[in-house]
């Protein structure tokens, strides 16, 4: 089953609002509507950006979607310093990145915690990027897919069948996050068909078939095309190259190079 690539760039803890529209400005101007119609293209900038960014793409009328890198799974509560899934809705948020590796492993984040932020964006109608992924030590004990079937299966759990069509899963592994490491195209398109197997175990065989599963980890523009070929692969989860517009737009135009 052909399933659309998502690209997706989280700009992490960079840019201001300013910069943002900036940054943005740039990728549209270099991307047409042969690259829109081949991959859903989405930009995940700070929560101090979602509003201009909502604003560009409103105004402008703007072919890519917006998402944010986390959220609390309260509506609403005494949690200073949290912004919840429902302010994310008014503001046409599209995507909300659930359980990336730095929120695990720098601010202690759980499976449980994960599955709670995953049910709360859906059910705010958004779409959850549930990341999944094994740190370089994990993958030296022959733990990886220990790891990655433990955060599929707690990260998807008591997830309504009918959902998903809104769910994406991105393999990201710990080591090749911003260390310029990347895994082959051959062992990430395994890895990725091994997080796809957790999924149907998770959610059944036609969830399997529909759920994208992106890669994330180093992906740049010299190394997206050989992994978008792959069988597995999805789309991508793009780290620093997302900051960059000339690679970010490079990245969405992989079908090109």
């Amino acid at each position: 089953m052909a399933r659309r690539p998502l690209l997706a760039g989280n700009w992490k803890m960079h840019k201001d609002h300013l910069e943002a529209i900036q940054l943005v400005q740039q990728v549209v101007y270099h991307l047409d509507e042969q690259d829109y119609d081949r991959s859903e293209i989405v930009v995940i900038p700070p929560f101090t950006a979602l509003r201009s960014i909502q604003t560009l793409i409103d105004g402008d009328r703007l072919q890519i979607g917006l998402g944010a890198q986390n959220c609390h799974y309260e509506d609403a509560g005494a949690f200073t310093g949290e912004v919840s899934p429902a302010m994310l809705a008014k503001l046409a948020v599209r995507y909300v990145v659930c359980g990336h590796s730095e929120r695990r492993h720098v601010f202690g984040e759980d499976d449980e915690t994960v599955n709670r932020k995953v049910r709360a964006v859906l059910a705010h109608g958004m779409r959850p990027i549930l990341c999944v992924g094994e740190t370089d030590d994990e993958r030296e004990q022959g733990l990886a897919r220990d790891v990655v079937a433990r955060h599929v299966q707690l990260g998807l759990d008591g997830v309504a069948g009918d959902r998903m069509d809104d769910i994406v899963v991105a393999y990201e592994p710990v080591w090749a996050i911003g260390t310029g490491k990347t895994a082959t195209p051959s062992d990430a398109n395994e890895m990725c068909g091994f997080t796809r197997d957790q999924i149907a175990k998770a959610l059944g065989s036609d969830a399997a078939e529909v759920i994208r599963v992106q890669y994330g980890g180093s992906v740049k523009p010299g190394n997206v095309a050989e992994l978008m070929r792959q069988t597995e692969i999805d789309g991508a989860l793009v780290g620093g190259a997302s900051l960059r517009a000339d690679d970010f737009a490079a990245i969405c135009r992989y079908h090109r190079l």
